[in-house]
């Protein structure tokens, strides 16, 4: 059974209309801007009730709902998948393992370069199947579902948008929306650092949010 992306059943002309170049790399940014803001939303949610419920914690680094490791694996997710987009299942399963191992990599990585833990699935909720406690089962499946709404949702939208907005449209909310981020990120990563300028965690604890650690 094939799974029928959005593009197909909203306008059956957009399957095989060609993308000019542009129209690519807008899609792309702004499949990150969104990747990066489900992430931040699912992590609110989650470690809610990982919390106990009693209240939320602020999540990621950044002053805007927005965390990069999401990003990054919707690019991974599009550039090991997309070839297999008329096979949900396989766009399931090849979403599994490389979101897996992204998670494995990235967190061993830190953890022994800078001492830092962003994530421990030792002491989370649901922590089957956990390597080390940076990956563990019921993460990678959740990443395999957003795969597939990655894949057969939110593209096919960014495809519409791509197609029906004029260049200069299109283009400048593709450009601005991911800039405003990557300004985000850059000033949290480096800047702060470099300057000692206060970041955004410290700007959300003086705002009275927690951090769950």
């Amino acid at each position: 059974m094939k799974v029928r992306p959005f593009y197909v059943v909203y306008n059956g002309s957009m399957k095989n209309k060609p993308l000019e170049k542009y129209q690519k790399i807008g899609i792309l940014l702004l499949v990150a801007v969104f990747a990066g803001f489900f992430g931040w939303v699912y992590e609110m949610i989650f470690y809610f009730f990982d919390g106990g419920t009693g209240e939320f914690y602020m999540q990621g680094g950044n002053f805007l709902p927005w965390i990069n490791i999401y990003a990054i694996g919707a690019m991974l997710i599009l550039a090991t998948c997309w070839r297999f987009r008329d096979k949900w299942w396989l766009v399931f399963l090849v979403s599994t393992v490389v979101t897996g191992l992204l998670e494995l990599v990235a967190g061993w990585l830190v953890f022994k370069l800078f001492g830092a833990r962003y994530w421990d699935y030792n002491k989370e909720i649901l922590n089957f199947g956990n390597i080390g406690g940076f990956v563990c089962l019921r993460s990678v499946l959740f990443f395999g579902i957003s795969a597939l709404f990655l894949v057969y949702a939110v593209v096919p939208v960014c495809r519409w948008l791509a197609i029906h907005m004029s260049r200069r449209t299109f283009l400048t909310l593709a450009i601005l929306l991911f800039t405003i981020v990557m300004v985000d990120e850059v000033y949290n990563l480096l800047a702060s650092k470099v300057f000692g300028w206060p970041d955004a965690m410290d700007f959300w604890r003086s705002m009275g949010w927690k951090y769950l650690t």
